[in-house]
């Protein structure tokens, strides 16, 4: 047990500044946008999402040092995903990546999506971020997924 923590401190510790910074504030921050989710109608916590957009996929572009600080933000929401006790899925992971690109000025665009199983006959529903080139959350998305929703940075014209 003890070499295990020893590696993990290491691995924290070879990690860049940023992500050392901001890996325990986000912990908590995926802990309150995961009970945001249960306790508050959708249509409110849209508002706090952004701009609500068409269906279209729309993708804001950045700066270099955008790009390099919203794949930053990306990497530190999902190592503080993985360390949740409770399930920090697609969803969370996308309110708190969206807090933390508008906290650093940084354009985004929040999508929802969805996807026929056709083994279970059933939908799959998935929340992802981007922006510019940068994938922040839910991986590359827009070839599995339907786009049915999206909202968007509102200091965006």
């Amino acid at each position: 047990m003890l070499t295990t923590l020893r590696r993990k401190m290491v691995t924290l510790f070879r990690q860049p500044l940023f992500i050392q910074l901001w890996l325990i504030p986000l912990w908590c921050v995926l802990g309150i946008c995961k009970l945001l989710i249960f306790s508050v109608k959708f249509k409110k916590l849209a508002d706090c999402l952004g701009q609500t957009m068409t269906a279209t996929p729309w993708v804001p572009l950045l700066s270099q040092a955008q790009e390099y600080r919203a794949l930053q933000i990306g990497r530190a929401v999902r190592l503080s995903a993985k360390y949740t006790p409770w399930d920090s899925n697609c969803f969370p992971q996308a309110i708190a990546a969206r807090w933390l690109l508008g906290l650093y000025n940084i354009p985004y665009a929040l999508y929802f999506g969805l996807q026929r199983d056709p083994e279970l006959a059933d939908m799959k529903a998935h929340a992802w971020v981007a922006a510019g080139r940068i994938r922040v959350t839910g991986g590359f998305s827009f070839n599995r997924f339907t786009v049915v929703g999206c909202f968007v940075d509102p200091h965006l014209p």
